[in-house]
């Protein structure tokens, strides 16, 4: 893909004091639409110049109200929001110069394609030579260059979200926010879009938000990762930390799969802590995260993938060996998820790499598994339901 539209130069720093100065820094923001209940809390968040963050959570965990604050649909209840170090929590929207992207892409029907990319140029009052300049090389940026004269239902969906894009993008603003931009495209078209994005934003040096509830979508595209529940954010980092560190047990099971086992500290040594599981299920060694004393309750994080079919030489490897029994057996082409009877849980799962010749175990057999103890996080302990963890009260 070419992209002839430079970066705006005016996020370029202009000095090595000024690459420490986030581009958007909200401080104390809170928001209530009935003045009881809190739909977000106390945030406190900056964003760097150039990164792509993703604002992540389940539907009504306050990202997309955040999203809508920085963007001016909304107002804080309390707090302030800064860009490029002026308020402008009081700023109008067409005042902030800020792109917006939005699910339902927001193309005006009666213009064509080239008509809808200039619409924010001259609404700024640029030259008619320059609008024609920039709307080709936004045009050639998103490869629709022979789409100019058409009208937006003359395109597909993935074509129309190029437009929606490339809008937001042409009068170069300080900063793109994107409110789920893919939810309304299918899936093939969706993992095309995502790395479209991702690599006009490594290109173009652009500061992208993103708004989504896809954890996948998220992993794929972002620079970090801000995860959303209850108005609050639960953790904030790269998405590889956020993955294999998750700081409590919500952003463990919103962020990949996780086994889940309840239990009791026993003891702690240095960076080990010995967990009782319930039941009298055993005891594991894991890696002390959310807990700090004998007798405190905790839930215990496994990856799948972590986890390993034993052979009879290979338990000695292990810090923890159990013995569980098969429930389930699903093909997934390369790998077989495997679910298990095992430390109490009837819904432990193992995924078994698909790999030539390998020997599977069948439902019913009893099979060793074993993990290491930094594989198994100790996490703040969370009432365990169907659909996720439950702070517990």
């Amino acid at each position: 893909m070419t992209t002839d539209l430079p970066p705006s130069t005016s996020d370029t720093p202009s000095s090595d004091e000024d690459t420490h100065d986030p581009l958007v820094s909200f401080r104390g923001v809170q928001k209530t639409y009935d003045g009881r209940a809190l739909v977000v809390q106390n945030l406190d968040l900056e964003i760097e110049r150039g990164e792509f963050l993703t604002l992540l959570g389940p539907s009504g965990s306050g990202k997309t109200t955040c999203l809508m604050m920085l963007a001016g649909f909304e107002t804080p209840t309390g707090g302030e929001i800064l860009l490029d170090g002026a308020p402008i929590t009081r700023l109008p929207p067409h005042k902030r110069d800020i792109g917006m992207v939005f699910q339902n892409y927001a193309l005006f029907p009666h213009m064509s394609v080239a008509e809808n990319l200039a619409f924010p140029l001259k609404v700024r009052g640029m030259a008619p030579g320059d609008i024609t300049a920039k709307v080709a090389d936004a045009l050639d940026m998103v490869e629709l260059e022979d789409f100019a004269g058409r009208m937006p239902a003359q395109l597909s969906g993935g074509q129309q979200q190029r437009v929606a894009v490339a809008r937001a993008l042409v009068f170069e603003p300080k900063i793109v926010l994107m409110d789920e931009p893919l939810g309304a495209l299918d899936r093939m078209l969706r993992e095309q879009m995502q790395l479209e994005i991702k690599h006009l934003h490594e290109t173009l040096g652009i500061t992208i938000v993103y708004v989504t509830h896809d954890q996948s979508e998220a992993l794929t595209m972002s620079n970090r990762i801000a995860v959303f529940n209850e108005g609050a954010i639960q953790q904030i980092a790269p998405p590889a930390d956020l993955y294999e560190e998750p700081q409590n047990s919500f952003v463990a099971s919103f962020i990949g799969e996780s086994n889940r086992l309840p239990g009791e500290v026993r003891g702690i040594v240095k960076d080990k802590v010995t967990v009782s599981l319930d039941n009298s299920a055993g005891l594991v060694l894991a890696e002390p995260v959310a807990v700090h004393d004998t007798g405190e309750r905790t839930l215990l994080s496994i990856r799948p993938e972590r986890v390993h079919v034993l052979k009879d030489d290979e338990a000695a490897a292990f810090d923890n060996v159990f013995e569980g029994t098969v429930r389930e057996l699903i093909y997934l082409g390369d790998h077989v998820r495997a679910r298990l009877a095992l430390g109490g849980s009837e819904d432990f799962i193992v995924k078994m790499p698909n790999a030539s010749g390998a020997t599977l175990p069948g439902r019913g057999d009893k099979v060793r598994v074993g993990w290491a103890a930094g594989d198994a996080r100790a996490l703040d302990y969370v009432e365990l339901e169907a659909d996720g963890p439950r702070a517990a009260a």
